[in-house]
């Protein structure tokens, strides 16, 4: 729901609670198509955990960042988001989708994606045991969530043709920023989970940085093991002027 997403974003001001980001959602009338009830489900159980995070921070970069971005780009920061949310989403990218985009093969099936929620069922990721109906319906969520944010092709279908997902230049300019606001150190920054989302290693993830840094929103030295990020920008506003400028 990369739309509404949006829409929550631009009627979030700081200091607004989920309650009251629901209410002014609702009272906007920019939901026409939504049921209150699965308005409210929206906000609280699906936006609230993927950017109401750490004090609004997430929330407050994203709103700075996000209308300079292309909808590719787009979908695929909301991709980074959901996945940190739900991490599942994230493991079945990882284990699943870039191994088998590797491989040579062109699609991904149903079976394949309930194969892989059953096994970490069995293996005790989840806080309980599922029932059938459940894995069935997480393992549709899965592919269904994938081809929503580009990976697979669309469609109420049970076999899905893998589509190309190359990280945008911009997006990982925000992504190492976005880490490193966090307070991570450099070397951790090109080594954080989230790149492998986008079948990154390290050496891709600096590779990557020292195209960005030709525009000048950063600048990156590695020798070995160590690599060194010069941050151009202090701010998510200072990175958004920067990427205007790009």
């Amino acid at each position: 729901m990369v739309e509404e997403t949006m829409t929550l974003l631009d009627l979030w001001s700081p200091g607004m609670t989920t309650s009251q980001l629901y209410e002014e959602a609702l009272q906007s009338g920019r939901f026409p198509g939504i049921s209150a009830r699965r308005l409210l489900n929206f906000v609280k159980e699906c936006f609230a955990p993927r950017v109401m995070l750490d004090g609004n921070k997430t929330l407050s970069y994203l709103k700075t960042l996000l209308p300079k971005l292309s909808l590719r780009d787009t979908e695929q920061l909301l991709l980074i988001y959901t996945c940190r949310a739900n991490a599942i989403l994230g493991d079945f990218i990882r284990e699943i989708y870039w191994p088998t985009y590797a491989a040579g093969r062109e699609r991904i099936t149903n079976l394949e994606s309930h194969d892989f929620v059953a096994q970490a069922n069995q293996q005790g990721k989840t806080v309980k045991p599922w029932s059938e109906t459940t894995i069935k319906h997480v393992a549709s969520y899965l592919t269904g969530t994938c081809a929503d944010f580009g990976l697979l092709e669309r469609g109420t279908i049970s076999s899905r043709k893998i589509l190309s997902c190359r990280i945008g230049p911009q997006v990982a300019v925000v992504l190492a920023y976005d880490l490193h606001f966090t307070g991570l150190g450099d070397n951790m920054v090109v080594a954080h989970a989230d790149w492998s989302l986008f079948g990154m290693e390290r050496a891709d993830v600096i590779a990557e940085l020292r195209r960005a840094a030709l525009k000048g929103a950063l600048l990156v030295q590695a020798a070995g093991d160590v690599v060194r990020i010069g941050w151009q920008c202090k701010t998510a506003e200072e990175l958004s002027s920067a990427i205007s400028e790009s």
